[in-house]
């Protein structure tokens, strides 16, 4: 008899710790995306922040710069600069926005 409640409390000690496991993923994926979230969010806004220093800029006398297409193409450059920025380190606005997030998260949990 001894050995079936043995048998017992290592199952449920197992189905413990699988589901511990899984939570553990589930939180580290919402903090991951969390992340992710905040760092995209301060690409865009560095590179709105960009946008007016590169519209004031005169390439039209460069050997390699202006013409119709890179006028087309010069608010794409912008915002992936600001993306490359942030993924670099960014200016702190993504440490702001990723506590704030969780913060959010955390409240509607509870």
């Amino acid at each position: 008899m001894s050995d079936s409640f043995s048998l017992i409390n290592a199952v449920s000690a197992r189905r413990d710790v699988a589901q511990s496991a899984a939570r553990q993923a589930t939180d580290q994926a919402k903090l991951d995306k969390a992340r992710e979230t905040a760092i995209s969010f301060e690409g865009v806004t560095l590179g709105e922040l960009l946008q007016p220093m590169f519209d004031t800029v005169d390439t039209s006398d460069n050997a390699f710069g202006g013409g119709a297409a890179e006028k087309q193409f010069r608010s794409l450059q912008v915002l992936e600069m600001g993306k490359e920025i942030a993924r670099g380190g960014g200016i702190g606005i993504a440490d702001s926005v990723y506590r704030q997030i969780l913060a959010m998260q955390e409240k509607a949990s509870s």
